[in-house]
């Protein structure tokens, strides 16, 4: 069995979105999973840089991190994973989560990233319900007269 990997094959395959950026931010690789996850075509995508899936609240701040990064040749996502809002080509939000990897030219220096994106809208929104929920409970609970109360050690 050979193990080589053809890395086209397996940037068309993957499920996630792939998104690759170049040092000024703009979009180099868009995939099958990104053209599903957020609804632009690769040629709608690529040139263009990330403001496409940024909700604009959240624009500056991304850029700022953005280029800090391609500054030092860092960031914690990595390792770490980033879970941030987005938008999609209709405008609809979503909660995406992903970690980046720097990648570097010959000369060593920094020519732009790569993320590996994951939509986690569902999850979050099970979460915002269940975590809604608790708190209705919660204030029940503190609500109940004290006779109907569990006592602490019972």
């Amino acid at each position: 069995m050979n193990p080589t990997v053809d890395l086209h094959q397996l940037i068309q395959a993957v499920g996630d979105a792939m998104v690759v950026c170049d040092a000024q931010g703009a979009i180099t690789l868009w995939n099958p999973g990104a053209e599903r996850m957020f609804g632009f075509s690769a040629q709608e995508a690529l040139g263009r840089n990330l403001d496409l899936i940024t909700p604009e609240r959240l624009r500056q701040r991304h850029w700022t991190g953005y280029h800090h990064s391609m500054e030092t040749g860092t960031t914690r996502y990595g390792h770490d994973v980033l879970r941030v809002p987005a938008i999609n080509k209709a405008g609809d939000a979503m909660s995406i989560a992903f970690t980046v990897a720097m990648l570097h030219g010959p000369d060593g220096k920094v020519n732009g990233c790569a993320a590996v994106i994951r939509d986690e809208t569902l999850r979050f929104q099970e979460d915002r319900a269940l975590k809604k929920r608790i708190a209705e409970l919660e204030t029940q609970l503190a609500a109940r007269p004290a006779e109907h109360k569990p006592l602490a050690g019972d």
